[in-house]
């Protein structure tokens, strides 16, 4: 009910309390602890209404309830994630003249870094480079 805490445990805290307290103390205890009750609650609502303030307007609209971590279910997630296909990207179509010359330059740069990875540096030499994986 209260995270653990029953009704009758909080009668019993309640009991024990007024008979140390006494019965005549125990009215003005109550005063204060119902006058300690209204300033939090007007220091929550306070608080909450500041936030909002300065947040602005983008955040009226969020549904906190989804952010909130008890309703993760990593079977929702994955299932939800494996059935979103990926956007594809655009592919640019390359000239008829352009494609062989393309081809020629992947092939010779596939047979050099073929040939580098084989051989060790010689001293001073730099490693090979590659532009597209960076």
């Amino acid at each position: 009910m209260f995270n653990g805490i029953t009704i009758e445990k909080l009668l019993l805290i309640g009991l024990i309390a007024g008979m140390i307290i006494g019965p005549q103390r125990l009215p003005r205890y109550a005063a204060a602890l119902a006058q300690f009750t209204r300033r939090v609650r007007d220091f929550a609502r306070s608080a909450g209404s500041r936030v909002k303030e300065e947040m602005g307007e983008d955040f009226d609209d969020v549904d906190w309830r989804t952010l909130d971590p008890r309703q993760y279910d990593p079977r929702r997630i994955i299932r939800e994630a494996l059935l979103d296909d990926p956007p594809t990207p655009p592919v640019k179509p390359q000239s008829a003249a352009m494609a062989p010359a393309a081809a020629a330059g992947a092939a010779a740069t596939v047979n050099a870094t073929a040939t580098r990875s084989s051989s060790p540096l010689a001293a001073g030499e730099l490693p090979p480079f590659d532009a597209e994986a960076t």
